[in-house]
């Protein structure tokens, strides 16, 4: 399978329609100044001249999250453009994000006719109340009909959720993670909620109305959904926003994060999260008390498997008092780990025994 890049193109903002109390693309994507047809051609030649590797999968994406609300001149402006590299093969694809309620077969032919071939829909909940809470101007409903016209004429489709909105609960969650499984989407990218200046979450924030979800919190409603999504066999790109100048750090110059669950690596956290269960659960299987393991693993997963600064092997030892020494092995599925007992917990006891008797 080949390795498959973006070329981030950002559209904040133009065409949408609505203020979510927590956004603020300019500031969330660092594109301030409206993008041109000279833009788009630069950023893909930008991209070209940098893919270092020849045979890869190279996709053009509009994000912003209100693609097809935009002026329906300038939509084609800018596609036509990406267009031109897919004709003379220079990209495989393109795709845009949107709202899902700026789709109908009307813009969904225009798509086709650029050879988009998959359409993310900003869907962050699917609780009627925490979307109006929200201001997204759209319902669960515009949700279901813009989703199956999608599959149905023939696009890729993928959604976008959020957690950690206002009044929004782990449970809120699930349940939109089972609404969104249920409409089929190839895709799917998870957010937890920052706050960012400049939005009325911000405002809501400072007042004291709205508290957001830690890192730890967000890592695991993150890991439950990732779970979930992985049972269901869609395919989770991202999770967390992408780190930039201004997504950053909110003790950094220039960052535009006020509060919430930020962390660097996020996904990392969060598939660490996954890792750590699934080594315990590995243990807890074994009918004796363990001392120490070896965890084997190939080394794209390592990182992972001993986690964030060493936390998983700290806590494996704090919490079931196991040592663990982790050996790589290029052979192995780069998913797969296998955890051997090196020593049991009555080996132990011997091996102290003994040292007690020689000093004796």
């Amino acid at each position: 399978m080949k390795k498959q890049y973006i070329i981030p193109i950002f559209v904040p903002h133009l065409g949408c329609p609505n203020e979510c109390t927590f956004c603020n693309q300019r500031k969330i994507s660092g594109q301030l100044k409206n993008v041109t047809e000279k833009d788009v051609r630069d950023t893909i030649e930008y991209y070209l001249s940098s893919f270092k590797e020849k045979d890869i999968y190279k996709e053009v994406a509009f994000f912003g999250g209100s693609f097809t609300a935009i002026d329906e001149e300038l939509q084609e402006k800018l596609l036509s453009v990406a267009y031109e590299y897919v004709k003379d093969k220079k990209i495989d694809g393109i795709r845009v994000s949107t709202r899902p309620d700026y789709i109908d077969r009307k813009v969904l032919k225009r798509l086709k006719k650029y050879k988009v071939k998959t359409i993310e829909l900003g869907v962050q909940s699917t609780n009627n109340y925490i979307l109006q809470k929200c201001k997204r101007g759209h319902t669960f409903e515009d949700v279901k009909k813009a989703s199956k016209l999608i599959r149905w004429k023939g696009f890729t489709l993928g959604h976008q959720m959020m957690v950690g909105l206002p009044e929004s609960t782990k449970l809120d969650e699930l349940n939109t993670a089972r609404d969104l499984a249920k409409l089929k989407p190839k895709i799917v990218r998870i957010y937890p909620v920052l706050v960012i200046r400049g939005t009325e979450l911000e405002k809501e924030y400072k007042e004291g109305k709205y508290e957001p979800i830690t890192v730890e919190q967000a890592v695991e409603r993150c890991k439950e959904l990732c779970y979930f999504f992985g049972k269901k066999k869609i395919n989770v790109i991202r999770v967390g926003l992408q780190n930039t100048d201004t997504i950053c750090n909110p003790n950094n110059e220039g960052s535009e994060v006020v509060a919430g669950p930020y962390h660097e690596t996020f996904r990392q956290l969060v598939e660490s999260a996954m890792y750590y269960d699934m080594v315990v659960e590995k243990i807890k299987k074994f009918n004796t008390k363990v001392k120490e393991v070896e965890i084997r693993v190939n080394p794209q997963t390592v990182n992972n498997v001993v986690g964030y600064k060493r936390q998983n092997i700290e806590k494996l030892k704090e919490f079931y008092d196991v040592d663990v020494i982790v050996k790589q092995d290029i052979k192995y599925p780069v998913e797969k780990i296998d955890v051997v007992v090196t020593k049991e917990y009555k080996d132990f006891l011997e091996e102290d025994e003994k040292e007690l008797t020689m000093k004796k």
